[in-house]
C-alpha cells in the first residue's frame, strides 16, 4: 500500500463534534482490552491444545466482524462505510489469519505473550483511559464556561430590565409626585437612571465579552481538544503498532516453522499508519456545520433604548475604571501566554524526538504535559480576551479616557471599626462588609464603589493629610447625596441650648456626627440627639419608640425605604410643661369681621367683632372651627381675621418663613387675609354638604421643629393629617398651609 498523503484535523474538520470523537476515542482504547484479552486466552490455549488455536482466530474473526463498523467510522456515521474497513481493523484481520496458519505453540511463546504483551496492553489501556477522561472533563469544563457566560449574559439582561423597570418607576413617581416630594422622586429617577446606565454598559460588555468567548471556544478552544483526541488516538495505534511488532517477532524466535507467515504479518502491521483511521472516520462522520450567531443588544420591555453605550460622566467615570483595569492586565497576560506557548513548544518537540526515536521518555507523560500546558494557556486566554474586548470596546466609543487618569492604589480590606465611604457617604462595617483603601491617599469605598470612584487620587500623602482629606471627601460625599435626594443643599439654622436637662438637638453634615449615628444614617433629613448629662427617667408610661440612652446620642433605626431619616425623637425628651396656660395661650386667636348666623348641624352664630380661638383649621371646605363665647362651632373661613401665631421661645430665635397659601384649601380668602372693616356683611359661602372630608389630628406633647422640613407643634393643637408613620417614626401634616413632618407619637388621629 502505498504511503498516504493526507494529515487530517478533527478541530479543522469536525468542528463542535467532541461527543463523536470521544466515543470513538474510546471504542480504540476500549479496543485493547479486548487485544490483550485475546493474548491471555491464546497464551492460556497454546499451552492445552495446538488444535484450539484456530477456534480462539474464529471467536476474534467473530467479535472483530462485530466491531469492525464502530471502530472503523463510529457509531453513528453520516455516510455508510459499505464493507469498508480501517487500516487498524484490516491489519488485525491478517494478525487472525496468521494464527489460523500457526498450529503449535511452545511455553516459552506463551509466558512471552503474558509478560510481554497482556500486562503492557493492560497498563497502557488504563493509562490512555485516563487520560481520555482527563479530555472528557476538560470538554465539560468548557462547555460549563460557555453556558456560564451565556447565562451571567441572561442574568445581567435580567438586572438590565429589572433596573430599567425600577426608572420607569421611578419616573412615574415623578410625574405623581407634588409640593415638596417633586424634587427628591426627580432626583431619585435621575440617580435610578445613572445606575441603569452603567448596568446597561456592562450589560453591552457582556454581550461582547460572551461572543468573542464564543468564537474562541467553537474556533479554538474545542478544535484544540479535537486535536489533541486525535493526537491520543494517534498515539495509541502507534504504541499498538509497536506491541504487534514485539508479539510477532516473539512468534518469529519460537516458532520457527512460521516464519514465512509472521514475516508477512510484521511486515502488514507497519502499514498501519495512524492517519488512516483518522482519515476514515472523518470521511464518515463530517456532517454540515454552522457556527451560533452572535448576542446582540435586546432593549428592555419597560425602557426602549439602542444598544449605544452610554457616554455621560457619571458612566465615563465607570468606563475609565474599567479600561484602567483591563489595560493593567494585559501586558501580564501577554507574556504568561507567550511563556507557556514556549513550554508547549518544547514538549511537542520532545514528543516527536521519541517518536523518531531520539528520545527515551515516556511519550503519555509528555502527553499529559502537553495536555495539562494547554489547560493552563486556556485559562489565560480567557482572561486577555475579556480584557481586550473591554478596552476595544470601551476606547471604540469614548477614546482612551485612561490617560491623564490618577488611579487609586486600592487594596481589599474589611473594616472591623466604623467608617464611611468617600464616594456615597454610607457607612462600611462588619465583617460581611467588605471595601478597598487607596494605600496612597486613604480613600476608603464599599466594593460596589469601587468601579465608580473618580480617579483623582493625589498621590502619598501623609498621616495628616489623610485625615484632612477625609473630612473633605465626607462632606463633599455627603453634599452630594443631598443635592441628590433634595436637589440642592442648604445649611440647617443652629438650634440654641434649650433650657434644663431638655436635650439639644443638632443638624450637622461634619465628619464627627456621621460618627455618632447608627448604621441607618443618611446625610439627607439626618436628625441626631445628644445629651450632655444623664437624662432622668420620667414617670408614667412613654411611647413605645423612646430610646433616650444616657450620655449618649439617641439611637435610631434603620429607615424606611423611601424616606431617610433616624426615629421622631421620643415625647418624654421634649415634652412641655403642660401646667399653666401655657398651651391656651399658644393657640391662634383672631375676631370675626362680619356677623353670621347658623343655617345647620355644628355651626354657631357670632357678632362682628367677636374675640374667638382657632380650634380646627379649614379643610378647604370653607369653613373654619373656632370657640366663641364658651361655643364651638363652624362658621365660614372668609368671615374671620385671624392674628398671627405667636411664636415660641425657640422657634422665636429662628427666621421663619413666609407661611404659603394653603395646597389642601380652596377656599376664596387666605386665613391671614382681612376683609375691610366697612364691609358689614360677608361674602357669599359655599355649603358644607359639598366639602371635601379630610382626617385631623392634635397635638399630645410640645416640638420644636430641628430642620426645615418639620413643623413645631403645641400641645393641644390641631392640623390637617396628611400621612400616618410610614414605619420611620414620622407622620406628615398640614400646618398653615405648609405639609412638613412631626413625630408620629406626639400626635393623635381625631
Amino acid at each position: 500500500m502505498a504511503e498516504v498523503d493526507i494529515n487530517p484535523s478533527f478541530g479543522a474538520e469536525l468542528k463542535d463534534g467532541f461527543k463523536t470523537v470521544n466515543a470513538w476515542v474510546g471504542n480504540g482504547i476500549l479496543w485493547l482490552d479486548d487485544i490483550q484479552q485475546f493474548y491471555r486466552e491464546r497464551s492460556v490455549i497454546e499451552k492445552e491444545y495446538a488444535g484450539k488455536l484456530s477456534a480462539l482466530a474464529k471467536k476474534y474473526f467473530e467479535k472483530k466482524a462485530r466491531k469492525s463498523s464502530s471502530m472503523s467510522v463510529g457509531d453513528t456515521p453520516t455516510v455508510t462505510p459499505g464493507s469498508l474497513e480501517s487500516a487498524s481493523m484490516t491489519t488485525w484481520t491478517v494478525q487472525l489469519t496468521t494464527l489460523e496458519q500457526r498450529a503449535a505453540e511452545h511455553d516459552r511463546f506463551s509466558t512471552q505473550l503474558v509478560g510481554h504483551v497482556a500486562d503492557v496492553l493492560k497498563a497502557l489501556q488504563m493509562r490512555y483511559e485516563d487520560l481520555r477522561k482527563a479530555h472528557t472533563e476538560y470538554a465539560a469544563k468548557l462547555e460549563k464556561e460557555r453556558d456560564a457566560s451565556y447565562a451571567d449574559l441572561r442574568k445581567t439582561k435580567g438586572k438590565y430590565d429589572s433596573v430599567c423597570q425600577e426608572v420607569e418607576n421611578r419616573r412615574k413617581k415623578t410625574d405623581s409626585a407634588f409640593d415638596y416630594g417633586k424634587s427628591k422622586a426627580t432626583v431619585a429617577f435621575q440617580q435610578q437612571q445613572a445606575e441603569m446606565h452603567n448596568v446597561k454598559n456592562t450589560y453591552i460588555i457582556n454581550i461582547n465579552v460572551t461572543n468573542r468567548q464564543k468564537e474562541r471556544y467553537y474556533n479554538e478552544y474545542v478544535p484544540e481538544l479535537l486535536d489533541s483526541m486525535q493526537g491520543l488516538s494517534e498515539t495509541r495505534v502507534a504504541k499498538l503498532n509497536s506491541i504487534w511488532s514485539l508479539a510477532a517477532r516473539i512468534e518469529h524466535e519460537v516458532m520457527t516453522r512460521s516464519t514465512s507467515y509472521l514475516d508477512h504479518l510484521s511486515s502488514e502491521i507497519p502499514r498501519n499508519n495512524p492517519a488512516l483511521d483518522s482519515m476514515m472516520f472523518v470521511r464518515h462522520n463530517a456532517a454540515p456545520w454552522a457556527e451560533p450567531g452572535d448576542a446582540v443588544f435586546e432593549p428592555s420591555p419597560v425602557w426602549h433604548d439602542d444598544s449605544s453605550i452610554m457616554t455621560d460622566e457619571t458612566a465615563k467615570n465607570f468606563l475609565r475604571n474599567v479600561l484602567t483595569k483591563s489595560k493593567g492586565q494585559l501586558s501580564d497576560l501577554r507574556r504568561d501566554i507567550d511563556r507557556q506557548k514556549r513550554e508547549i513548544e518544547g514538549a511537542r518537540r520532545v514528543r516527536s524526538n521519541i517518536r523518531e526515536g531520539k528520545d527515551n521518555r515516556d511519550e503519555v507523560e509528555v502527553v499529559r504535559a502537553i495536555f495539562t500546558l494547554q489547560e493552563n494557556l486556556h485559562e489565560v486566554q480567557r482572561q486577555l480576551v475579556t480584557a481586550e474586548t473591554e478596552i476595544t470596546t470601551i476606547t471604540n466609543v469614548v477614546g482612551d479616557v485612561s490617560i491623564g487618569a490618577r488611579n487609586h492604589d486600592f487594596k481589599g480590606e474589611t473594616f472591623k471599626i466604623p467608617t464611611n465611604c468617600d464616594f456615597c457617604g454610607e457607612r462600611i462595617w462588619g465583617l460581611s462588609a467588605k471595601g478597598f483603601t487607596c494605600r496612597d491617599c486613604g480613600f476608603t469605598c464599599h466594593s460596589k464603589c469601587q468601579m465608580k470612584a473618580p480617579a483623582d487620587c493625589p498621590g502619598e500623602q501623609s498621616k495628616e493629610d489623610k485625615k484632612r482629606l477625609k473630612t473633605e471627601r465626607q462632606e463633599a460625599a455627603h453634599v452630594l447625596d443631598g443635592s441628590r435626594t433634595n436637589g440642592s443643599v442648604s445649611a440647617s439654622p443652629s438650634v440654641p441650648e434649650l433650657p434644663g436637662n431638655m436635650p439639644g438637638v443638632s443638624r450637622t453634615g461634619t465628619v464627627t456626627s456621621l460618627n455618632t449615628l447608627s448604621s441607618g444614617y443618611s446625610a439627607q433629613g439626618q436628625r441626631s440627639v445628644s445629651t450632655s448629662s444623664v437624662v432622668p427617667e420620667m414617670e408614667g408610661d412613654t411611647p413605645a419608640s423612646s430610646m433616650v440612652e444616657k450620655d449618649s446620642t439617641v439611637k435610631a433605626s434603620k429607615p424606611a425605604a423611601g424616606r431617610r431619616r433616624i426615629l421622631a425623637p421620643p415625647p418624654t425628651a421634649y415634652a412641655g410643661d403642660s401646667g399653666g396656660d401655657g398651651a391656651s395661650d399658644r393657640q391662634q386667636k383672631g375676631k370675626m369681621m362680619y356677623a353670621y348666623v347658623a343655617n345647620g348641624e355644628g355651626e354657631i352664630s357670632v357678632q362682628e367683632g367677636d374675640p374667638v380661638v382657632l380650634v380646627g383649621p379649614d379643610d378647604g371646605s370653607g369653613w373654619t372651627k373656632i370657640k366663641c363665647n364658651l361655643s364651638t362651632g363652624l362658621v365660614p373661613t372668609s368671615y374671620i381675621d385671624l392674628h398671627p401665631q405667636p411664636p415660641s421661645a425657640v422657634s422665636a430665635m429662628l427666621a421663619a418663613p413666609e407661611r404659603p397659601g394653603s395646597a389642601y384649601s380652596n377656599s376664596s380668602a387666605s386665613l391671614t387675609s382681612s376683609a375691610p372693616a366697612a364691609k358689614k356683611k360677608g361674602p357669599v359661602v359655599a355649603p358644607r354638604r359639598g366639602a371635601k372630608k379630610l382626617k385631623y389630628a392634635e397635638a399630645l406633647y410640645d416640638y420644636e421643629s430641628r430642620s426645615e422640613a418639620e413643623h413645631s407643634i403645641a400641645e393641644g393643637e390641631r392640623f390637617v393629617l396628611i400621612s400616618k408613620d410610614s414605619g420611620d417614626g414620622w407622620a406628615d401634616v398640614e400646618k398653615g398651609g405648609v405639609v412638613k413632618s412631626v413625630p408620629a407619637n406626639y400626635i393623635q388621629e381625631m
